[in-house]
């Protein structure tokens, strides 16, 4: 008899149902007990914020450092928002259940907003990725839970308030992953929060209001037609940004000797290969015009961030936004990015995150500078929240809506169930993450202080911009 020759067969694991995986996500709670997350004391060995601070600066255009640590004197707030380095490294000293999942990385309120997607529809999101990296599930929340506590405190709210809403943004997260754990994976890939969704879920008429024409005048102004007198001049035939010191500005000489050598026209070459093939025929319809630095945010103040002129017509310009893109602050704590280049892997990351994403998204190294960057639309009907106006009621629900984004988020790379069975139907979770907020919060305004006091004694030096 002829043996046969056929391989046996291969032996696939099988697929656990979604009671199998909650099963799972509860098993991890003895290892790693819910109540633990309330933890937060520094270490005896933390190193000093101001340290931290100044090793990020490293490779920051030094000009611009002086508007950095202006916005983050300010307030709590802004120190907060301006140093994501500092809680990375607090974040990898506290407790985790050992799931990962796809982490935005630096998750504070002012990081969600209402954008554009291709289809011209109004959606709530994060948007936000400069450290987006596979991390703990838990480094997210808690980065927006304490942001909630510190912005509530500069509202001048109170203790308890404070720390419901921070609570609240952590049970919308906790029923928004159990609400994904009943779903099937494609209805979970395509949920998103729409305007709408938003709008009807507003308890006050009078916020709904207030919403309805932030975005109706948003939608005008991110228009190009509307941008380009804001920002273009003609010199001559040629259209030129307006340098606007020191927050819009050329650098002559860098971009001299990068269009001398064809290092411009290669970074142009680099993003329009990250492109998808029909997106290179609608990009290729533009010529590029002009460049200049456009300083943006907190914590991006003083890396390249540039805003790039494009036309196909004399009135038909396309404005893109191309921001360096540096190693994540996750990366000493949760490991290296497997991209060769920082601006794939926040382009990658944003893609595994967003419900929809810009369709000029892509990335570039920068020839003669020699960064990564990443690229994306200037302004594309972009609505960022008003936290410093906010008062209790519209922060405690925006709180919920951050959390209930964020958990979509993190449902496209984690397992829904395994979390929702970690988390369980209780608020045993959600009151030890409000906990460590409000701790933390403390931590952040005792960090701010000692800015303030760097600053006083002459040892970081700032701009105001006033």
């Amino acid at each position: 008899m002829r043996k046969s020759t056929d391989k046996p067969a291969r032996h696939e694991p099988r697929l656990l149902s979604p009671a199998e995986r909650r099963d799972r996500g509860r098993a991890l709670r003895e290892k790693m007990p819910r109540e633990k997350h309330s933890e937060w004391k520094a270490p005896k060995d933390r190193r000093s914020p101001l340290d931290l601070l100044r090793a990020n600066d490293e490779g920051r255009l030094p000009e611009l450092l002086p508007i950095r640590y202006g916005r983050m004197a300010q307030s709590a707030f802004g120190f907060y928002r301006g140093s994501p380095v500092v809680m990375a490294a607090d974040l990898s000293h506290t407790p985790s259940s050992g799931i990962l999942v796809q982490a935005c990385g630096d998750a504070h309120l002012k990081n969600f907003g209402a954008f554009a997607t291709p289809e011209r529809n109004i959606i709530f999101d994060l948007n936000d990725f400069d450290e987006t990296l596979r991390a703990p599930w838990e480094w997210d929340l808690k980065r927006l839970a304490a942001s909630v506590v510190v912005a509530s405190r500069q509202n001048g709210f109170s203790e308890r308030d404070g720390a419901r809403a921070a609570r609240g943004a952590v049970t919308a997260y906790r029923e928004q992953m159990a609400e994904y754990s009943r779903m099937k994976v494609l209805d979970v890939w395509y949920d998103k929060i729409t305007v709408d969704d938003v709008l009807r879920s507003i308890p006050s008429a009078a916020i709904q209001k207030r919403l309805q024409k932030r975005v109706e005048d948003e939608q005008s102004k991110s228009t190009p037609e509307y941008l380009f007198p804001k920002l273009v001049v003609h010199q001559g035939a040629t259209p030129r940004i307006k340098d606007a010191p020191p927050l819009i500005y050329h650098m002559p000489d860098i971009q001299r000797r990068a269009e001398h050598s064809g290092a411009t026209a290669k970074t142009l070459a680099d993003y329009r290969a990250s492109l998808a093939e029909h997106l290179r025929v609608l990009f290729d319809r533009y010529r590029y015009r002009d460049m200049a630095i456009k300083v943006v945010g907190v914590g991006s103040v003083g890396t390249m961030c540039t805003v790039v002129l494009f036309t196909a017509a004399d009135e038909d310009p396309l404005f893109l936004q191309v921001k360096e893109a540096r190693a994540s602050v996750l990366e000493p704590y949760a490991g290296k990015s497997p991209y060769e280049s920082h601006g794939q892997r926040v382009i990658e990351g944003l893609r595994l995150m967003q419900a929809a994403s810009d369709i000029f998204l892509g990335y570039t190294h920068g020839h003669g500078v020699d960064r990564d960057f990443y690229v994306r639309q200037l302004r594309d009907v972009k609505v960022g929240a008003l936290v410093e106006t906010m008062d209790v009621e519209t922060l405690r629900f925006y709180a919920r809506l951050c959390g209930r984004a964020l958990a979509r988020a993190h449902a496209r790379s984690g397992d829904p169930a395994t979390l929702s069975g970690y988390m369980g139907s209780s608020r045993v979770f959600d009151e030890a993450v409000a906990e460590f907020a409000v701790a933390y919060a403390d931590q952040a305004e005792r960090d701010h202080r000692k800015l303030l006091d760097a600053i006083r004694d002459g040892k970081i030096r700032t701009i105001n911009e006033a």
